[in-house]
């Protein structure tokens, strides 16, 4: 039997669970659907990692970096920022040189300087860059539940917020709809869509968000 629409514009798969469209247009996609996207996220060098990927994922598809992940976290020690923000120019062209990531020298060298400015953040800000991109967490209460894809925003006003907040500090490859993508993925927000079986296990809210600072 083949997918059907659910309501809310989830859609029901082969096993009989409703997810958002795109949740269902390859196994990988799945998993990562029903396992990380929308879920929090904590941790200095998780939420590093992340905004590593989502940048180099910047003018490709996500399925292109997902199904890199592991040649990416082999390549960049783990996303441990320790040891990122020590990479040498030898460990630049290493990089360059690895088919198993994304060969761009811009985005690398901006994962490498991320890394810098995420190891800095950590000794001068309290809670490091998690406490960071947490605190611009928008209350879900205020949030309209997403019934199709076309409710679902790109950019917000917590995402350019948050953006800026990050330039502001030297983080390059963020912009506000790179800002938002990350926000999705880290459970900052929770755009599943009413339907999705998926949005009910998802946690309305987290104990480390904050107001958004003005």
């Amino acid at each position: 039997m083949g997918d059907q629409a659910a309501p809310g514009g989830a859609v029901v798969g082969e096993d009989g669970l409703a997810r958002c469209p795109w949740g269902l247009s390859t196994p990988d996609y799945v998993e990562y659907h029903d396992t990380e996207w929308g879920r929090p996220v904590h941790g200095d060098d998780a939420l590093f990692e992340r905004v590593c990927l989502e940048a180099f994922q910047s003018g490709l598809s996500w399925i292109t970096i997902l199904r890199r992940r592991e040649g990416f976290r082999k390549a960049f020690s783990g996303f441990r920022i320790a040891e990122v923000a020590e990479f040498t120019d030898a460990d630049r062209e290493r990089l360059l040189a690895d088919a198993g990531i994304i060969r761009n020298r811009a985005k690398i060298d901006a994962a490498i300087g991320n890394a810098r400015v995420a190891r800095e953040l950590g000794e001068a800000y309290e809670g490091g860059l998690d406490a960071l991109i947490w605190s611009y967490a928008p209350d879900p209460a205020e949030r309209a539940v997403p019934r199709t894809l076309g409710d679902v925003p790109a950019v917000t006003v917590e995402s350019t917020k948050l953006s800026k907040e990050l330039k502001r500090r030297g983080f390059r490859f963020v912009g506000p709809t790179t800002a938002y993508a990350l926000m999705q993925a880290c459970g900052l927000v929770d755009d599943h869509l009413a339907g999705c079986h998926v949005r009910g296990s998802v946690p309305l809210s987290d104990p480390r968000s904050a107001a958004v600072p003005s």
